[in-house]
């Protein structure tokens, strides 16, 4: 593995994006993420996400690569800067509403 990564997913019940936590949680806020390390880390992250769709929580987990930003996790890939964000129109609107 040569980048952190992180799993994300989509939530069932309402379509938003998470992602796993270290308390095998889905977090709104990639800040929450648990980093993997290892490709038996996301072995291990895979299996609880696995679960989790059998759990009907989330649909379509997978790893993305992410770098820090200071203490903060940052996207490496446009799709998932934009995931992470919200939606790239109105940007009153969704999760960059929040953070301006």
């Amino acid at each position: 593995m040569k980048s952190p990564q992180v799993i994300t997913a989509n939530r069932l019940k309402d379509g938003d994006v998470v992602y796993l936590t270290p308390e095998n949680k889905w977090s709104e806020k990639i800040d929450d993420a648990i980093v993997a390390r290892s490709d038996e880390d996301i072995a291990a992250f895979m299996m609880i996400a696995n679960q989790a769709i059998e759990d009907l929580e989330i649909i379509g987990p997978y790893k993305f690569n992410v770098e820090y930003s200071g203490k903060k996790l940052k996207p490496i890939s446009m799709r998932e800067i934009i995931r992470a964000a919200g939606p790239t129109i109105r940007r009153d609107l969704g999760k960059q509403a929040s953070k301006e």
